[in-house]
């Protein structure tokens, strides 16, 4: 019970995907890509073969550089380059005010906030601090350190117990139908896909935006 004889209720939670979601992603990395290439001599030639072979972030970092270590005669090792990386893609990412002052409404309104996505802790953990969307969530799921991905429900039912909530009513938002949507379908929240990745055989969501800024009045009416 709440103080006036009142029923107290559970928060709700709201689960944001990070890349491409939250924040431009892919356009850090071309940022990255270009002070890099120009950091090695690689020319704007080196720019498009990185962004070609990125494949959007998907492609694992260590096949990657080793991709890049061979295709360019570089003499670091993979797993140097693949550290450096980690620590430095994420200074080239941005997030809009209109994202920031979004999530803070929904805490106001009494909601808590998980980002869960799937990556590597030092470099997830890094763009969420560089961004200041650390400031303005509850909780960050990262998969690297629960040891769970994304489409696995696993991964949402911790985010709800780190935010002392339940998985009822709540909702995720991301970009990528077989991880983002797939997995907020199988933890049973609504979803809400950013922007119009396709993937065959994929679930469809509840709505589907081409900014997040649609997404938030959605939520808090929800």
């Amino acid at each position: 019970m709440c103080e006036g004889g009142g029923v107290e209720r559970t928060p709700r939670l709201v689960c944001f995907d990070l890349d491409n979601t939250l924040i431009d992603r892919d356009g850090a990395f071309l940022r990255w890509a270009r002070w890099w290439a120009e950091s090695n001599g690689l020319g704007e030639a080196g720019v498009e073969w990185l962004v070609a072979h990125d494949n959007g972030g998907f492609r694992p970092r260590a096949e990657l550089f080793e991709l890049t270590q061979t295709r360019f005669g570089l003499a670091a090792p993979v797993d140097e380059l693949v550290a450096a990386y980690d620590e430095e893609h994420p200074l080239f990412a941005w997030v809009e005010q209109s994202v920031l002052d979004g999530l803070a409404d929904l805490r106001a309104a009494g909601w808590r906030i998980a980002v869960v996505t799937n990556g590597g802790t030092v470099q997830q953990t890094l763009k969420l601090e560089y961004t200041r969307v650390a400031d303005v969530i509850d909780y960050a799921c990262v998969s690297e350190t629960v040891g769970v991905r994304k489409p696995d429900r696993r991964i949402f039912e911790l985010a709800a117990t780190h935010t002392g909530t339940t998985l009822t009513n709540g909702w995720m938002v991301g970009d990528h139908p077989s991880h983002d949507i797939a997995g907020g379908i199988a933890a049973g929240l609504h979803t809400i896909q950013i922007g119009n990745r396709h993937v065959p055989d994929a679930p469809t969501a509840d709505h589907q935006f081409d900014s997040i800024a649609k997404a938030f009045p959605v939520i808090l009416a929800g």
